[in-house]
């Protein structure tokens, strides 16, 4: 009889080990889980928050281009003000560029000698 009770308190023994180790990892998946849950809804939350700041963005130049209030209309005249002279100035830039260009580029020149 007493060799029964041996063999069976190290069974219980073995027995309380495998549970003890299969608790320990399940308990240790639910850690790398919760771990993941907490990466995965902070990269969550920033792309959210990203998204939020674009929509309002867009919904604020869209209300202020359809504005119709005198100070957007002022602002606008000057933009465009500026834009007309920005241009006016690269495309005379262009222009000086092209005539300098076909004059260096002459037959009969000094410099092509």
């Amino acid at each position: 009889m007493k060799t029964k009770d041996s063999s069976r308190k190290w069974m219980w023994w073995f027995l309380g080990v495998v549970l003890a180790m299969q608790l320990y990892f399940v308990r240790e998946l639910l850690a790398a889980f919760a771990l993941f849950v907490l990466g995965f809804g902070a990269i969550a939350f920033v792309l959210g928050a990203l998204y939020m700041l674009h929509q309002g963005w867009a919904f604020a130049v869209e209300s202020l281009a359809t504005s119709q209030h005198p100070a957007v209309l002022s602002v606008k005249r000057s933009v465009n003000s500026v834009e007309v002279g920005v241009r006016r100035s690269a495309l005379a830039t262009i222009g000086g560029a092209e005539e300098l260009a076909k004059r260096a580029v002459r037959a009969g020149s000094a410099t092509a000698r």
